[in-house]
């Protein structure tokens, strides 16, 4: 008899709404390019034009601010550009400034050359130093230099959230330009571009039960604009060429409308979270004093590796992630733990659990159970939580 599965990797994408899926489905059955004028391709780009409004009224926005990309890493990669434009004027950002525990995409520096990148540490909890990044910043304005900081609201694999707000202000207080990942974040926490005081905020539809291949840049501020990673043509403000996959992004909309009311939820999934670590006392809770997304939770058995746990909670029926999802079938050590300063044999345990819009009660309690009949076969001797 197949086993009963249960979903628990919403980090590395979330199962795809019914909201999303019908308005998918309706931009598919639709004829059409949105940048032609007839009826047909005005009837595509007010599905376009409405997906807009839905993610700018998603993190408090206004619509001629989003722009959409193919997914979460081509917006970061676009935000992350040394060149912007600051209403007709060009200007020049010397250095990129990004957390340790940044996503692969913003780890790898965008347009900036290797050697115009410093990555800012963090503490063992995921926090970014923030003396650090003022330090830093410091140098840089006394060279004459300016700088962009780009600095995720939540991190991907452990759920820390960063002072957003506060690394905004200390940044724009030395002229820097900023930017937030908030893929992880959004639909989980209440994410707004204003009280953030960010400059670019990127996100991503699958992260929220939309689609895969489809993220979105949002401007905020004084409207600092990347130049465009893919130019030659006109569409999306002249930020992004090509046609625009109208199917994907009205369902992006669709999906974000129905995640604002995830909110209400974080309650009841932090106390789900909690559940879990109550249930796991073999466990290291990896990030456990800092403020954590509700409904994500990073364990680590030490003496155990993650493939093993990962593999072992399958067989049974859970899926869950070793780490970043995106970094899936590397066995090297997460480059989150080592910022965090992890020793590495807990370093190397480290499993990524994650829920959201479909998960139950009845999944988070199916995983303590299996997660309890792992822990006796892995660990011989090991007294199971009541």
């Amino acid at each position: 008899m197949a086993v009963e599965r249960i979903y628990l990797d919403y980090n590395a994408g979330a199962p795809l709404r019914a909201e999303a899926r019908a308005a998918f489905v309706d931009a598919l059955s639709a004829r059409g390019n949105a940048s032609s004028v007839h009826a047909d391709g005005r009837a595509q780009r007010a599905r376009i034009e409405t997906a807009r409004r839905q993610i700018a009224r998603f993190v408090g926005a206004e619509a001629e601010r989003v722009v959409f990309t193919s997914g979460g890493s081509e917006a970061n990669a676009t935000a992350l550009s040394p060149r912007m434009r600051l209403g007709s004027a060009e200007i020049a950002l010397d250095r990129l400034l990004i957390g340790a525990t940044e996503h692969p995409s913003v780890l790898s520096g965008g347009r900036f050359a290797d050697d115009r990148v410093t990555r800012i540490p963090v503490d063992e909890e995921g926090r970014l130093d923030i003396s650090a990044l003022g330090a830093e910043l410091a140098v840089i304005a006394r060279d004459g230099e300016r700088a962009l900081v780009s600095v995720m609201l939540a991190n991907n694999e452990t759920g820390t959230i960063q002072p957003v707000a506060e690394i905004a202000a200390l940044a724009r207080s030395f002229g820097a330009v900023v930017h937030t990942d908030a893929i992880q974040a959004a639909g989980k926490m209440p994410v707004d571009i204003g009280a953030l005081g960010v400059d670019l905020l990127t996100l991503s539809a699958h992260k929220i039960g939309g689609p895969q291949g489809i993220g979105a840049i949002v401007f905020g501020g004084d409207l600092v604009r990347p130049l465009p990673l893919v130019p030659g043509g006109g569409q999306e403000k002249r930020l992004r060429a090509g046609t625009e996959n109208v199917a994907a992004i009205s369902a992006f909309g669709a999906a974000a409308d129905a995640a604002r009311a995830d909110l209400g939820r974080a309650e009841e999934w932090a106390g789900w979270r909690e559940q879990i670590a109550a249930s796991c006392p073999q466990a290291l809770v990896v990030g456990a004093a800092a403020a954590r997304l509700p409904q994500t939770i990073c364990l680590a058995v030490e003496g155990l590796s993650a493939e093993t746990l990962v593999i072992a909670l399958d067989l049974e029926g859970v899926a869950v992630s070793a780490g970043s999802a995106c970094s899936s079938g590397k066995v090297a050590v997460s480059h989150v733990m080592k910022a965090m300063n992890l020793p590495e044999s807990q370093a190397r345990a480290a499993i990524r659990v994650s829920f959201g819009w479909e998960t139950s009660e009845s999944d988070i309690l199916k995983f303590t159970e299996v997660w309890g009949r792992v822990m006796e076969r892995r660990s011989p001797g090991v007294t199971r939580a009541a």
